[in-house]
């Protein structure tokens, strides 16, 4: 009987950090495959955020950079631009991305750098402890918030993908999530989209995957599918929010 299921090339057989019930795994295995679908293996590079993702470079068999916090997308645009022939990917957390890489990370799809960004929501600052991120929910309890997060003071959750949606620059922006099969199999083909585009010299492309974060949530791996399910995605609607023409 033949293998219908195997390890993807590009992800290396070692055993991640992540907490129980972490979905980081899943969406590291739909990169994976989208390179080994498009056989970009060996002219590949990622750039590691700080966070959870820190030590993604162990997780997946291709070339791989570390970059200060929020910074990826800098290193990105640059190593893209030196180097057009690579195919340059950054994978990064809310905290990492949306708070002190805001700037990064609009200006870079602004100015239509051709590179790809996955992009991990999941409400929460997870590697240092849970602390409220940009996009964690009206109420919703985290240890810099202890009675749940105010938005009088801080402000509604930002919806990275209609942000960037916004930006007139032609860009691939989209929204998935990694909470069940149907979902996952979505993800991935909009994370092999997003690498396409780049191999055609399209477009900046961005995929933003709405995850779950047990440890720091206070809940089980199934409570918290069940919590982004009903909390998450009535505010972070699924779906394309920009395709280049």
């Amino acid at each position: 009987m033949g293998k219908s299921f195997s390890q993807p090339a590009a992800l290396s057989a070692t055993h991640t950090h992540y907490c129980p019930g972490c979905t980081h795994g899943i969406v590291h295995r739909l990169v994976a495959e989208a390179i080994d679908d498009l056989g970009i293996r060996e002219k590949t590079v990622g750039i590691a955020p700080v966070g959870c993702a820190v030590l993604a470079y162990n997780y997946f068999n291709c070339d791989f950079q570390e970059a200060a916090h929020g910074r990826a997308p800098a290193m990105a645009t640059g190593i893209k631009r030196v180097r057009p022939d690579l195919m340059v990917f950054t994978y990064q957390g809310d905290g990492d991305l949306a708070s002190i890489g805001m700037g990064e990370i609009i200006h870079a799809a602004n100015r239509g750098e051709k590179f790809t960004t996955i992009f991990i929501n999941n409400a929460i600052y997870g590697m240092t402890g849970g602390q409220m991120a940009p996009t964690t929910m009206p109420g919703q309890r985290a240890t810099t918030a202890p009675l749940g997060r105010d938005t009088g003071e801080t402000g509604m959750p930002i919806r990275m993908a209609n942000l960037l949606g916004e930006l007139v620059t032609p860009a691939y922006v989209t929204r998935q999530a990694v909470l069940k099969p149907q979902q996952v199999n979505k993800a991935k083909k909009a994370i092999r989209q997003a690498f396409q585009y780049q191999l055609e010299n399209r477009c900046f492309s961005f995929v933003e995957v709405v995850s779950t974060c047990p440890t720091n949530w206070g809940m089980t791996p199934v409570d918290a599918l069940k919590w982004a399910e009903d909390t998450l995605l009535p505010y972070y609607e699924l779906g394309d929010y920009k395709v280049p023409e």
